[in-house]
């Protein structure tokens, strides 16, 4: 029996959730509701075969600074290159460097509670 198919959900503690809810949809897109959440479903209509990753770092890693929560979200976007200069002319805090791989590119924000979001562009095939 295999007892899990995939990320159900991604849930975290916010001082303001309605505001941090309403800075994911203005700078990166996400559908709120009016729950405060988004539904991101795989394999419907327009959607992008792909994969969703779930990796336990060292306590000690580097990777999620400079945000200050243990625990960092990796949203797939579509262009990366065209989306950075727009976020940072909305005035987000945007990291300054880029990095590819054969996984793709990624780059990072901090979103107005110090958690640092991780912004990938699959490969071409991921």
């Amino acid at each position: 029996m295999k007892r899990v198919t995939g990320i159900g959900g991604i849930f975290f503690k916010a001082k303001d959730p309605a505001a941090l809810a309403a800075w994911y949809r203005d700078h990166l897109g996400l559908d709120v509701g009016g729950w405060n959440g988004a539904v991101f479903p795989w394999g419907g209509e327009g959607s992008a075969p792909g994969v969703t990753i779930w990796s336990p770092f060292a306590a000690d890693t580097a990777y999620m600074a400079p945000g200050t929560a243990s625990f960092m979200v990796n949203f797939r976007v579509a262009d990366l290159d065209a989306l950075l200069p727009v976020l940072r002319a909305e005035g987000c805090d945007v990291v300054d460097r880029t990095e590819a791989s054969a996984q793709g590119k990624f780059g990072w924000v901090i979103d107005p509670e110090g958690n640092k979001i991780e912004l990938w562009e699959p490969a071409p095939g991921q």
